[in-house]
This record gives C-alpha cells, sequence and structure tokens, in this order.
C-alpha cells in the first residue's frame, strides 16, 4: 500500500491513532519498531536536531523536504509533515504539496501563520487574514486532486490571536473546502476542545505539548471528545536531551555513562544484518 492508502486505512478505522513524533530517520525508525502505526515529523524537532534553532522559519524548504525523504525512505509506516506556511505564496504551497509527495509522505500540515511562522505553543504568532488563508489551502487542495498522491491537513492559529470563534470557522471553512484532516492549534481548555470537536466534520487532530498551553490529557480522553489522531511533538527530543546530557555529565566526571544501549542493538537498528547479509549475497569471488 502506498503511504497515503495506509494512512486513510488508518483514519477510518475505529479508535485513535497515537503518533509520537519524530525528527530523523534514526528517530522514526524507532517508532516504528515500537509498534506505531504512523508518525508525525515535527518542525520544531526538526529545526532543532538538523540546525540547532528555533522553530520561527528558519529552515528553507529544500532542508524540510530533505529530512523528511530521509524519514520516508527509513520506515513504512506513514508519516505525516509539517509544511509550515507552504514557503511562500499558492504556487510555491503547491511545489511545496508535491515535493511533500515526492518525498514520500502521506500527509502535509499547513497553516495559516504569517511568514515567518512561530511554533504553535510560544508566544508572538499572528495570522494571515481570512482570504490568503483560504487561498493557501485550496491551492495545496488543487495541487492533491491534480495528481499529487498526499492528504491535505489545515492549520489554525487563530485561537491564539482572534479566539475561539474565529478559529473554528477557519477549520470549518477548511474542512468544507475538502481538506482531509484539521487541526486548531492550541485550544485552552477542554471545554474549547469539545466546542471544536463536536461542532465539525472529519478528522481533527490533538497536539500534545508538555509544558505547552492545552490541556495535557491521554489519549483515551482525546478519543472521547472527538479527536481522532493525537501527536507528541517534542516528547522524543526531550527524552533524547536529556539522556544525552546525562551521558555527557558523567563523561565530564571521568565515569561511563550508565543504562545505554548495547552496541549490538544500535548496529541492528541501523540495518548492519541486512546490509552484511546483502554484501554476502553480491560479493564476487
Amino acid at each position: 500500500m502506498r503511504p497515503t492508502e495506509r494512512l486513510r486505512a488508518l483514519l477510518a478505522e475505529p479508535g485513535i491513532i497515537v503518533m509520537p513524533s519524530c525528527f530523523d530517520a534514526l528517530s522514526a525508525r524507532l517508532i516504528e519498531r515500537t509498534g506505531f502505526s504512523a508518525t508525525f515529523m515535527s518542525g520544531f524537532a526538526v529545526s532543532a536536531a538538523r540546525v540547532g534553532l528555533p522553530d520561527t522559519g528558519l529552515m528553507s524548504y529544500a532542508e524540510i523536504v530533505d529530512q523528511g525523504r530521509n524519514i520516508c525512505s527509513a520506515v513504512s509506516i506513514p508519516v505525516i509533515g509539517d509544511g509550515d506556511t507552504g514557503y511562500g505564496n499558492p504556487l510555491n504551497v503547491q511545489r511545496t504539496v508535491r515535493g511533500f509527495a515526492d518525498a514520500g509522505f502521506a500527509c502535509i500540515m499547513l497553516e495559516d501563520q504569517v511568514a515567518p511562522k512561530r511554533c504553535g505553543h510560544t508566544r508572538g504568532k499572528q495570522i494571515v487574514g481570512r482570504n490568503e488563508a483560504f487561498a493557501r489551502i485550496q491551492a495545496a487542495i488543487d495541487a492533491r486532486d491534480a495528481g499529487a498522491d498526499i492528504l491535505i491537513m489545515a492549520r489554525t492559529d487563530a485561537n491564539a490571536t482572534d479566539g475561539l470563534e474565529e478559529a473554528i470557522f477557519r477549520t470549518r471553512t477548511f474542512a468544507e473546502m475538502g481538506v482531509d484532516i484539521t487541526f486548531l492549534e492550541a485550544p485552552r481548555n477542554e471545554d474549547e476542545m469539545h466546542v471544536y470537536c463536536e461542532g465539525l466534520p472529519g478528522p481533527k487532530m490533538a497536539n500534545m505539548v508538555e509544558q505547552g498551553d492545552s490541556p495535557f490529557l491521554p489519549p483515551e480522553r482525546l478519543e472521547a471528545i472527538g479527536y481522532k489522531i493525537v501527536i507528541y511533538p517534542i516528547t522524543l527530543m526531550l527524552a533524547s536531551v536529556r539522556a544525552m546530557e546525562k551521558a555527557l555529565s558523567a563523561i565530564k566526571a571521568g565515569r561511563h555513562p550508565e543504562e545505554l544501549a548495547a552496541f549490538a542493538y544500535l548496529r541492528e537498528i541501523v540495518g548492519f544484518p541486512e546490509y552484511d547479509e546483502a554484501e554476502i549475497k553480491y560479493a564476487s569471488d
């Protein structure tokens, strides 16, 4: 099955889809090996891992597509990719959609922030006007309908700038336009989550950010509210940063880090057994 077919099948099944977020090929492979059925490529985490910079629109289209291509090539589960604002006007949006599809993504997320955008759980966000927001999404839908093999997720950050009513209006319009998934970023409480989920058709995504602006709820609670997808955009990065800092502190103190994975396990994750087997198969006398 193609990535889009796999994701559509997951969306059609009962139950919420839990997606830990990846930031490189190795983290994506670990997510798949643990048994998760899909993953989300977090723009925040990719920006931190690849260039060591904040998620404020500093990464280029080429950089994010390159990272996504590596991630999608490393796994067989569908990957949703963070496409930010689409990197320009509606024609740029269409190129971005086609590029994400060619890279192997099952779905692209596009948002209505002013470029350069900011992480959804930080201060200082601004959104574009309705007409520009809808033009972006229409361009993405047109690219999909013209043959780009990818689903479209439409995100609004209007709740932080203009309030819940505007955010609901935008997500409802996105749904009526024909997007596959909607995403109202950063609801402030469960009441806002209910208003969003009960007032709109189609699959909806929840974003669980540790110490973020939204209630951090378990998947079963989010499913009861009406969400179909829940992502954890920075959980693996937070865990890896803490683990690396502990290991570095131990080395700095003259000790060997504890609780490390076995080297043999790491070789297995990155594919040494398969490589060695193929090398023997194609070895010449």
